[in-house]
């Protein structure tokens, strides 16, 4: 083979690898899906413009968080989520978080699938030190910390990431997304679901039967139905109905003890015939950890994309009773949203923060009658930054308000009808070349 051959034969290797990374997605952004009926989205806004919205709030995110890491052993480039602007530690909650939103920005971001592959190597780069299918859940400077453990959230966000990216550019590239995607849920399925309890246990760090952390004592934000239904549709696993199930009977044994219908950070005493109740202050990470704080204040968004997606009833009912505390204890003003609340409703600090409002919003969706809350809400959110959790969480609750989060393992609902068939660059300004 002369010189010349080898050339036009490397060449042609590259241009397919370029072909095969650029691939169209099958769900490109945006969806603008109608979720059916009994769901609102804010409506002082057409389907373009919450687009736009989207679309301009991601650039800002992907600016402020979203940073090249290198490359690995074979040549591949590695992106990671930075916990902050310029900080040099990664969770793998942020991992998380970044690979669902890429997949999802597929089709507006060309850049999507090239970016999402070198989250997913990242993760990789960085193994749980006792489940080596799950990512350890703090890497900085390259090295891994916090006891070299997973954390179950991060790991189950991961896993929903790769079954999008499945349902976006197939299983036939370089990396088998949806055979990755079984290889962490078998990973969450055996060292980070209890094996009696059926609950989340925080992470693979967790003996089920320790003494004071076991599988009866669950974050309560690890509860994410929906991801539960997509994994137990893509993997045939059953037992992940089973988790969503034992999610649902705790939560609503929990809300029944609170007056403002709010749930904890952390749970306690979740053994069969005992009460599940909060974890008392200073249980894992500070004083407000039986509180409805920075973890919990996440759960209306979860319960409420699953309600969304699959119709719970159970889910719709969660949200909606949080929902109602908020609109009572805000006047229905979202600027009254504090940061956290005790279970009997009083503030845990008088700021706002889209930690807190961004979910609400989501769970707004659910009830026709609170269209002027939700609006105001999302008035208030679509423009707002702050760190890197806040963002994340505003990013991902901004994609379902205007109808672009979807389920990778259910078919492809309907469309609103202004929403743009085609041609939807010209109408969103700002796309990357």
């Amino acid at each position: 083979m002369n010189n010349i051959t080898m050339r036009r034969g490397l060449l042609l290797i590259v241009l397919l690898q370029g072909m095969a990374a650029g691939a169209s997605p099958a769900r490109p952004f945006p969806q603008s899906l109608d979720y059916g009926a009994g769901v609102i989205l804010p409506n002082q806004f057409s389907s373009p413009q919450l687009n736009q919205h989207v679309v301009d709030y991601y650039q800002a995110w992907k600016a402020d968080y979203l940073l090249a890491a290198g490359k690995n052993a074979a040549s591949h480039d590695l992106f990671r989520i930075a916990f902050g602007r310029g900080s040099s530690a990664t969770v793998s909650e942020g991992q998380g978080y970044g690979m669902v939103i890429v997949a999802l920005m597929a089709g507006y971001d060309p850049e999507a699938r090239f970016l999402f592959d070198g989250l997913w190597r990242y993760s990789r780069q960085y193994p749980s030190g006792i489940d080596e299918r799950l990512m350890s859940w703090k890497v900085e400077g390259n090295q891994r910390m916090g006891g070299n453990t997973a954390a179950f959230d991060g790991d189950a966000d991961i896993a929903y990431g790769l079954l999008l990216a499945s349902a976006q550019w197939g299983d036939n590239g370089e990396i088998d997304y949806g055979e990755a995607a079984n290889r962490v849920l078998s990973g969450l399925m055996e060292s980070s679901i209890g094996p009696d309890s059926r609950l989340p246990m925080m992470g693979d760090w967790v003996k089920p039967n320790g003494e004071i952390y076991n599988q009866y004592t669950p974050r309560a934000s690890d509860c994410m139905p929906g991801h539960f239904a997509a994994f137990g549709r893509h993997s045939g696993n059953l037992a992940w109905y089973s988790v969503a199930a034992a999610c649902e009977a705790m939560l609503k044994q929990l809300q029944d003890q609170s007056s403002a219908g709010l749930l904890p950070d952390f749970v306690v005493d979740c053994r069969p015939g005992d009460a599940c109740r909060a974890a008392p202050d200073g249980f894992l990470e500070d004083a407000t950890d039986g509180d409805y704080d920075y973890n919990a204040g996440r759960l209306p968004w979860r319960l409420a994309v699953d309600a969304i997606l699959n119709g719970r009833e159970g889910s719709r009912q969660l949200a909606k009773r949080m929902l109602d505390f908020f609109v009572a204890a805000s006047g229905g003003d979202p600027e009254n949203i504090a940061a956290g609340y005790t279970l009997d409703g009083k503030p845990v600090r008088n700021y706002f923060t889209p930690l807190f409002a961004a979910p609400v919003a989501v769970a707004a969706m659910l009830d026709p009658a609170r269209q002027s809350f939700l609006n105001a809400l999302y008035q208030r959110l679509y423009r707002e930054h702050g760190g890197y959790y806040e963002d994340s969480v505003n990013m991902l609750s901004l994609l379902v308000l205007s109808g672009n989060f979807w389920d990778p393992t259910q078919g492809v609902p309907k469309r609103r009808i202004d929403s743009p068939q085609r041609g939807w660059n010209e109408r969103l300004p700002g796309r990357p070349e």
